[in-house]
């Protein structure tokens, strides 16, 4: 069996043996990590070779000419495209689309710089994913978690912390040592994300002191938030017997809640500007739009989103009668008022067919299960001993109890629920588009879809298994099929 070099006895963690769990605990969490890590590597390939592809796809060529015919452009304008090639070829490689042209010359003429892009992100996914399972086996081999925690009660020691009677502060200092760790070893990868392929694409607008000051915030609100979560946490824990699932449960529920509510109140503006939005015609619409749905908006501002990047959103939040939406500069100068009034027809879809709530809801039932089961493992002892923590005369620390218990028995049963979570977030898409069309807003729902996936370079012949697996939205062109659908049995009707 395979066994941690590092044990907190220094030795071979014989008593975990005892038991068959114990004895292939580290070897089946190996095997479970490499077993998806080969999965998901098989289907990074597949969508590697799909961005290698130099046609342009036939499906997609079809639908979006329905489109511009559909909206009556011009045709004349569709001479630019050998316009459009020149300008591709250029340094300024992330030129702005035209609104006012046909969206077919210019998604072709943008194919191979989504191409390349998507490489770019692709082959950037895969060597960083090798790195991750690598260090992941490596931590677990050595023995990364009993020796962080021991590090951590000898610093604590310093102070007069004991694991008896100071667990919490203890928790806290190690909770401290393994984001220093994970913030050193992600921070080259994220360097190589931002200021390579993002920029060499023309997407990334941050300075380096913009991004380590971003950084810094990150870390300071980490300790702000999660540290005083953490104690609260813990303190349950102790104090709530075998039943402490349900008081975490409750405690875990009323955070979301407060953090839903803070989050865009008092932490996204440290990062962003928000603003409201100028009265004029768009102001009036949206307004008009959340009346004609019952939407209770309060306030509608314009986030400074091109401060950092050039991708685009918009997004709402508040609870009850205390309604807000953001819209990012940038969707603003990709897309025209018609196509921001649809596509936020179909965000407010997902508020009046309830898929926020219900997200919501099935996150909570999740985490109260999650707690459950683990209150039936916390003194799993043969678990821990497995791992290095096999000197049976110190207590088990919770936050341990806790991160081998989501990290072994739980990981399967998290990745199950992932791939449906991520399986029904696409079928909410498209049922947000689907009262879009109802709305009357299919056509420009479908031009102001493509005129982002133009300014973000999205790919255009994904993999079908990788965009299964992976794309919590519909591709593209599944999308504007669906809808061209809908609106066709409309007509028929």
């Amino acid at each position: 069996p395979l066994t941690p070099q590092y044990t907190q006895t220094g030795g071979t963690t014989a008593a975990a043996a005892a038991t068959v769990f114990g004895k292939y605990a580290v070897a089946a969490t190996i095997l479970f990590t490499l077993v998806v890590f080969l999965f998901e590597f098989f289907l990074n390939i597949r969508q590697r070779k799909s961005y290698h592809k130099t046609d342009f796809p036939r499906e997609l060529e079809t639908t979006v000419g329905n489109i511009d015919q559909e909206t009556k452009l011009s045709a004349v304008a569709a001479s630019t495209a050998d316009d459009d090639k020149k300008d591709e070829s250029s340094n300024d490689k992330k030129s702005k689309v035209d609104r006012t042209a046909p969206i077919l010359p210019q998604l072709k003429s943008k194919f191979s710089s989504a191409q390349s892009y998507g490489l770019d992100k692709i082959n950037f996914s895969i060597v960083s994913s090798i790195y991750a399972v690598s260090e992941e086996v490596v931590f677990l081999l050595y023995g990364f978690l009993p020796y962080v925690w021991d590090k951590a009660c000898n610093i604590s020691s310093n102070y007069g912390w004991t694991e008896t009677e100071n667990e919490i502060k203890i928790t806290l200092v190690f909770l401290g040592l393994v984001t220093i760790v994970g913030t050193i070893t992600s921070l080259p990868f994220e360097l190589y994300s931002t200021f390579e392929i993002e920029k060499k694409h023309g997407f990334n607008k941050q300075t380096l002191g913009l991004f380590f000051m971003d950084k810094l915030k990150g870390l300071v609100l980490s300790a702000v938030f999660g540290g005083p979560f953490v104690a609260l946490l813990l303190k349950i824990i102790f104090a709530g017997g075998d039943k402490f699932y349900l008081y975490v449960w409750a405690f875990t529920f009323v955070f979301s809640v407060i953090m839903m509510t803070l989050v865009p109140v008092v932490i996204m503006p440290l990062f962003n500007k928000y603003e409201k939005l100028q009265d004029g015609p768009l102001k009036d619409s949206i307004y008009e739009l959340a009346g004609k749905l019952s939407f209770p908006l309060t306030k509608l501002f314009v986030m400074d989103g091109s401060k950092r990047s050039s991708h685009s959103n918009a997004f709402m939040f508040g609870f009850m009668k205390n309604k807000r939406i953001v819209l990012f500069d940038t969707l603003m100068e990709q897309v025209s008022n018609d196509e921001i009034l649809a596509i936020l027809g179909h965000e407010l879809g997902h508020w009046k067919m309830g898929h926020t709530v219900t997200n919501f809801v099935v996150t909570q039932v999740y985490t109260g299960f999650m707690f459950y089961f683990f209150s039936l493992c916390y003194n799993s002892h043969e678990l821990y001993r497995a791992f290095g923590f096999d000197d049976e005369s110190r207590p088990i620390p919770t936050i341990i109890a806790l991160v081998l218990f989501t990290s072994t028995i739980w990981a399967p049963v998290d990745k199950t629920l992932s791939f449906i979570m991520t399986v029904h977030s696409r079928k909410c898409e498209f049922e947000a588009d689907e009262f879009s069309v109802n709305l009357g807003m299919s056509s420009k729902l479908q031009s102001g879809l493509c005129k982002i996936h133009l300014e973000n370079l999205g790919a255009m012949s994904p993999d079908s298994w990788y965009s299964t697996y992976h794309y919590s939205h519909p591709p593209l062109v599944e999308r504007l099929s669906a809808m061209m659908k809908l609106d066709t049995r409309k007509k028929l009707q």
